[in-house]
């Protein structure tokens, strides 16, 4: 059994809309968390996440926490619906590469902008913009980031830009790619879940 220890309004909707890509089995776990951006919410005991964050997948008496682990936990879990890349895969090392760089490059660049560093720290602009010129040279080649197939990377990579596009750059190219990626079904389904209730199964 699956279960999402998940927030609402948070990045755990990116793993929501993961397992809804994946037609899987899974039961949602509302649990508070602590918001360092407005500082609402709180440590909450239900919450299986060490630090008390989101999200956290529990499977089978394992847990695993971090969005990018999670995504290629899952993608490796259910390698029939083709969303990963499975070991010995040409594409894997690909596939490793966006998972990790979208959590330690993208989403840092993307909070530098955020709180406004990009303006005053030439590091930090440097950082926001190669992270962005990596996205658009990746989707000059293909409609998606790995090409012309729909992945997790994109769950991931697509969910982060729909989630702060008001701090992306004005790029047609990025814009038509956001969209395309909010536009699947799966997604809908996602957001139609991702309300405060306590205890949610999968369709």
């Amino acid at each position: 059994m699956l279960t999402l220890f998940h927030a609402p309004q948070s990045r755990s909707g990116r793993i929501v809309w993961l397992l809804e890509e994946l037609r899987a089995a899974y039961a949602i776990e509302h649990v508070d968390i602590f918001r360092a951006m407005s500082g609402s919410g709180r440590a909450d005991p239900a919450n299986l996440h060490p630090d008390g964050k989101v999200p956290a997948l529990m499977h089978d008496g394992a847990l695993v926490t971090e969005s990018a682990a999670i995504a290629l936990y899952l993608t490796d879990l259910f390698p029939q619906v083709d969303l990963g890349a499975p070991v010995g895969s040409p594409e894997r090392g690909a596939y490793l590469t966006w998972l990790a760089w979208t959590a330690g490059e993208m989403e840092p660049a993307y909070w530098s902008k955020i709180e406004g560093r990009t303006e005053t720290d030439p590091l930090a602009r440097k950082r926001y913009d190669q992270v962005n010129a990596r996205i658009l040279t990746a989707l000059k080649h293909g409609p998606f980031l790995m090409g012309h197939r729909f992945t997790a990377v994109d769950v991931m990579v697509g969910g982060a830009l729909a989630w702060g596009l008001e701090h992306a750059p004005k790029d047609d190219l990025l814009d038509a790619y956001v969209a395309r990626v909010a536009a699947r079904p799966a997604n809908a389904r996602a957001m139609a879940k991702d309300a405060p209730q306590t205890t949610e199964a999968a369709a």
